[in-house]
């Protein structure tokens, strides 16, 4: 289970984030994005657990709510738009952090939104640059940025990164989602051949509908 220090971690992790504690007390430690000042993630001691409150789209609060009995109503917020998970050890840390980072995202024009956005178009049987995905999500020079969401993907069952190669169609040596090797077992489940660890683009690369 998640400490605090790792979620407060987690929460500084994302770009442009900063940490407080706004109400003099050290029980509420909350991380807030820089300019705007919004916070997105709340943390807090209470009856003997941890607790987070986090951003939350109307379309997937009810979603958490009824998977786990450990995601409440907000306390203390707008219990339409904010959740509170409970540490209890019953919520895998995985979704824990697929939540901080859905918040994340709701109170920022996140790039990184973007490309999530991006890379979930790639239809099966494809691949797509990091270059391509820069472009779709707004600004193609930022196809290191790129690399370092797909590596830091909260939700590799919805967003296919193993989708994503370089462009020589290479695939990374350190696949992050399985360790080496998974990338390219991936992409022969997807039903695109792999030759000595490169996609022929021309064969499998996608092209975008304009």
């Amino acid at each position: 289970m998640l400490t605090r220090k790792e979620i407060l971690s987690y929460g500084l992790s994302f770009p442009n984030t900063y940490q407080e504690a706004p109400f003099h007390d050290p029980n509420w430690q909350l991380v807030r994005v820089k300019g705007s000042k919004k916070a997105f993630l709340w943390t807090y001691e209470r009856e003997d657990y941890l607790n987070l409150n986090v951003k939350v789209d109307p379309g997937w609060r009810d979603f958490w709510r009824n998977t786990y009995d450990a995601v409440i109503p907000a306390y203390h917020q707008n219990k339409e738009h904010w959740n509170t998970i409970i540490l209890d050890g019953s919520i895998p840390d995985e979704d824990v952090k697929r939540m901080i980072a859905e918040s994340y995202d709701l109170v920022t024009d996140s790039p990184t939104k973007r490309i999530y956005e991006a890379v979930k178009k790639i239809p099966k049987g494809h691949v797509a640059t990091y270059g391509q995905i820069a472009a779709l999500a707004g600004d193609k020079k930022m196809a290191r940025a790129v690399g370092n969401a797909l590596h830091n993907n909260p939700d590799p069952e919805h967003v296919p990164c193993f989708r994503v190669v370089n462009a020589k169609g290479e695939l990374s040596g350190e696949f992050a989602f399985g360790g080496a090797g998974a990338q390219e077992r991936l992409l022969k489940e997807d039903g695109v051949e792999v030759t000595c660890g490169r996609v022929d683009l021309k064969k499998f690369g996608w092209v975008p509908e304009k």
